[in-house]
């Protein structure tokens, strides 16, 4: 026979034992509803604050068929989501919101699409979540019929590029990447590299359509582009690549601070300065860039933000609220020291341009 240990919580009916009233009446006032006096109401909230009375969320989540949960679906390696920063950053954000609400997040990492859909479809069958945050939007993409088919309430990260009946978190994450190569031209870089994500996610593609077009603006040859899965390891494959090209780059322009921090490893250990010989530059404003010798010029963001914004507007959405589109300030270049003038060379042949989508 085992033993079940009795929990110390207190419950409604301590509450109602030590405030001298029924039950009903102890639901009523700690759920703010009409019926109770003021002065009885104020007894009540004193009673439950002395004994130290906490919602339960499972009884909550009984009586009013609410989970108290957000759900959170990514689609990548977890190897990739361990490495970069934005991650963490982005789900205190969340966090910070949902904690003092008593409610949870549900995280869940799949591998492909297809785990993908089925992660959304048991979230919702097994009523575990209220709502969705749908992050790394993708060309035509079929999560946001998906939410609405399993009637989950939802808000993006960022704005699809097709109809959604969702509001969207958005980031100007373009307006960074063009300032970055105003930066190096002014700087005097002619001959500037660009390597970024997936093109299959918007943000990835965004980044690169800004690069290629700031480049064109300022007459500069826009094709030296290389695509990877954002991770760190890719990112040196691609440096690599580069710094063995016969007119190698004197400028790369990554996607993320993983992949710029494990390129500027690559360029020190190949015997380059950085920034004299090449220069360097992040995307999302890791706080570890700073650190770095030389320190990373990087695009910030607020990930920390854009996570608490999430919650919020998903939270007020599940309350029956009309949410609008919320846009939080724009990324902002935040120069520091590895980039600088490059150094005065003779250029060797010229390579053949390395083509968008091809991959390290």
């Amino acid at each position: 026979m085992s033993f079940v240990p009795k929990s110390d919580r207190p419950t409604i009916l301590d509450v109602a034992r030590r405030a001298g009233v029924s039950k009903g009446l102890v639901s009523f006032a700690l759920n703010d509803r009409p019926g109770v006096s003021a002065e009885t109401r104020k007894r009540i909230l004193e009673v439950a604050d002395e004994l130290g009375w906490r919602p339960s969320v499972r009884a909550r989540s009984l009586s009013t068929d609410r989970a108290f949960a957000l759900g959170l679906v990514l689609a990548r390696d977890p190897d990739i989501i361990a490495g970069d920063p934005f991650f963490p950053s982005f789900i205190s954000g969340i966090e910070s919101v949902l904690a003092p609400a008593g409610q949870a997040l549900v995280l869940s990492m799949v591998e492909g699409e297809e785990a993908e859909a089925r992660s959304y479809r048991q979230l919702a069958s097994h009523g575990r979540v209220d709502g969705v945050i749908i992050s790394d939007l993708r060309a035509n993409d079929s999560r946001l019929a998906l939410a609405s088919e399993l009637e989950l309430s939802a808000v993006t990260l960022g704005r699809p590029d097709i109809a959604s009946p969702f509001p969207a978190v958005t980031v100007d994450d373009a307006a960074g990447i063009r300032d970055t190569v105003a930066h190096l031209a002014d700087l005097g870089h002619t001959r500037i590299a660009h390597v970024g994500g997936p093109a299959v996610m918007l943000h990835g593609r965004r980044r690169r359509d800004s690069f290629q077009e700031a480049m064109r603006e300022r007459g500069l040859s826009d094709d030296i582009l290389i695509e990877t899965d954002f991770s760190a390891a890719e990112g040196a494959a691609a440096t690599a690549r580069l710094l063995a090209l016969t007119d190698r780059p004197t400028a790369i322009v990554y996607s993320n601070d993983p992949m710029a921090i494990a390129g500027l490893g690559v360029a020190q250990r190949a015997g380059l300065d950085v920034p004299r010989d090449l220069s360097i530059t992040g995307f999302d404003g890791s706080d570890v860039g700073g650190y770095l010798h030389p320190s990373l010029t990087t695009v910030k963001t607020t990930a920390r933000k854009w996570g608490e914004a999430a919650a919020s507007a998903l939270l007020r959405l599940i309350d029956g609220e009309q949410v609008a589109d919320i846009d939080l300030d724009p990324a902002a270049l935040v120069v520091l020291d590895s980039t600088a003038p490059p150094r005065s060379t003779t250029s060797g042949n010229a390579a053949a341009p390395i083509h968008e989508g091809e991959r390290t």
